[in-house]
């Protein structure tokens, strides 16, 4: 299983924002949309993502002020990406190792969809499922 064959199991569609946008308005979005997580796009390009976690240590620092504040002082700069090609194993290792929970896919430059552990964790559960299913029909049939 690789991402592209997750994409296509959901809602493509990626809400994204700037790096002036409030943090208070992107609570918001994360509530609206039941995400967790919010790439910050500048000149077209993937710049940062924020998510609730982000908000939550914003908060924490500087108490209800932060919420007034814009993105670009609590988001994350540095990225981690991947491919439509990625398989989910290699995603799985990726969130594992730098303790993240939602990568944002990213092809030929352009910011296609996002990735979280929810996601990696429903196909997981699916294909677990489905071996399964097909080792009892394997055994009913000896």
């Amino acid at each position: 299983m690789n991402v592209s064959q997750i994409l296509g199991n959901k809602n493509r569609d990626v809400i994204s924002v700037t790096k002036t946008t409030s943090v208070l308005e992107i609570s918001k979005l994360f509530g609206e949309h039941k995400i967790g997580a919010v790439p910050i796009i500048e000149n077209g390009k993937l710049c940062g993502i924020i998510s609730e976690r982000d908000v939550v240590r914003g908060i924490a620092e500087k108490g209800a002020d932060a919420l007034s504040d814009t993105v670009d002082h609590l988001m994350t700069q540095r990225v981690f990406t991947c491919k439509s090609d990625d398989t989910v194993q290699q995603l799985m290792a990726l969130m594992t190792a730098k303790k993240i929970r939602h990568i944002p896919v990213v092809d030929n430059g352009n910011l296609i969809g996002i990735v979280s552990i929810g996601d990696l964790v429903k196909e997981r559960l699916q294909e677990t499922e489905q071996e399964a299913e097909a080792l009892k029909e394997y055994i009913a049939m000896a």
